[in-house]
C-alpha cells in the first residue's frame, strides 16, 4: 500500500505539471492579451503593465518563472482585479463553490445508489422502465436546460425559490438539482447494471437457498460489491461537478470561483486562468488517489500495483 501511494503522488505530481504546462502554452497562443479593453491605452502604459507582470519576458522565461512561483505556492496577482492576488480569490471564493457542489455530491450518491437498486430489483417491470427513461433523460439533456428549465417553472412561474444568489437554503435547492441530475441518472445506471450482475452470482443464490431474507440478500451481501462502480466514478463525478458548477454559477449568479474562472477568461486573466486551473487539477487528482484507498478498503481482494 504505501510503495503505491508513493508511486501515485508521483504520478499525481506529473499530472498536474502536464495540465499546467499545456493550459500555459494554449493560453498564450490565444490572440490578445489581458491588457486590451474597449478602450485603448497607450502603448507606454501597456508596456509599463507588461513589464510589471512580467509579461514582456520571453515565453520561456515566464514559464520557469511561473512555476517556480507555483511551487511555492505563490500564484501571483490577479491582473484584472489589481492588488488582489490570486490565492486571495480562490480561497474566498471556493467555499462557496464547494458548499454546492458537496450538496450536489451528496444528493447524487443518497438518490442514485437506492434508485439503482430498486430498478435492479423490480427488474423488468413498469418501475425498472420508468427510471431508466429518467436516466436516459438525466444522462442525454444538457446540464443548462435543466437550469432553465428549474428557472422557469420553480422561479418564474410558481415562485416559490429564489433564482439568483445564496442568500438562504432555498437558494441552494435549484443550484443543487442542475448539478445533480446527471451524476444521478449516472450512478443509477452503473447500479443497476452492477446489481444485476451481482444478483447472478452463485453466493447470492446460496443465501437464497439457506433463506435468507431478500431484502437482506441485496443491501447486506449484493450492494458491498456492486457499489465499487459508483465508487470508482466518484474521482470523475466530482471533476463533472466542479466544472459544471462553472455554468451553474453564472446561470444563478452564485459568487463562486466558478464565475470568476469564467470572467478570468473573458479578460485574458492570466494569472487567475493557471492559479485555477492547477488548483482544480490538484483537487481532482487527490480525490482519485483517496478513491483508489477506499476501494481497496471496500473490497480486500483489490490488489494495488
Amino acid at each position: 500500500m504505501g510503495k503505491y501511494i508513493i508511486k501515485r503522488i508521483c504520478l499525481a505530481i506529473l499530472t498536474i505539471w502536464v495540465v499546467a504546462t499545456i493550459t500555459f502554452l494554449l493560453m498564450n497562443l490565444v490572440p490578445g492579451g489581458p491588457f486590451l479593453s474597449d478602450k485603448a491605452i497607450s502603448p507606454e502604459a501597456k508596456a509599463a503593465l507588461e513589464a510589471k507582470y512580467g509579461l514582456d519576458k520571453s515565453l520561456g522565461e515566464q514559464y520557469v518563472t511561473y512555476m517556480i512561483d507555483a511551487l511555492h505556492g505563490d500564484f501571483g496577482e490577479s491582473l484584472n482585479q489589481r492588488g488582489r492576488t490570486v490565492m486571495d480569490i480562490i480561497s474566498s471564493k471556493f467555499p462557496v463553490s464547494a458548499g454546492v457542489g458537496i450538496r450536489a455530491l451528496i444528493v447524487s450518491i443518497c438518490v442514485g445508489v437506492p434508485l439503482g437498486v430498486i430498478a435492479a430489483h423490480k427488474r423488468g417491470s413498469f418501475w425498472d422502465r420508468f427510471l431508466s427513461v429518467i436516466a436516459t433523460c438525466g444522462i442525454a439533456v444538457p446540464g443548462f436546460v435543466f437550469c432553465i428549465v428549474l428557472l422557469y417553472s420553480f422561479g418564474v412561474k410558481w415562485r416559490i425559490l429564489p433564482t439568483y444568489g445564496l442568500s438562504e437554503w432555498k437558494s441552494y435547492i435549484m443550484p443543487v438539482m442542475a448539478l445533480s441530475i446527471y451524476p444521478i441518472s449516472h450512478i443509477m445506471r452503473l447500479m443497476r447494471s452492477s446489481m444485476l450482475d451481482i444478483i447472478e452470482q452463485d453466493y447470492m443464490r446460496t443465501a437464497k437457498a439457506k433463506g435468507v431474507n431478500q431484502k437482506v440478500c441485496l443491501f447486506k451481501h449484493a450492494l458491498r460489491n456492486a457499489v465499487l462502480p459508483v465508487i470508482t466514478y466518484v474521482g470523475p463525478m466530482i471533476a463533472y461537478i466542479l466544472v459544471g458548477s462553472f455554468v451553474v454559477e453564472r446561470i444563478f449568479a452564485i459568487p463562486g470561483l466558478g464565475g470568476e474562472f469564467i470572467k478570468a477568461v473573458n479578460g485574458r486573466d492570466y494569472m487567475m486562468i493557471m492559479g485555477t486551473t492547477i488548483f482544480l487539477a490538484t483537487l481532482v487528482v487527490i480525490m482519485n488517489v483517496i478513491i483508489d484507498i477506499v476501494y481497496k478498503i471496500v473490497d480486500p481482494r483489490i490488489k494495488l500495483q
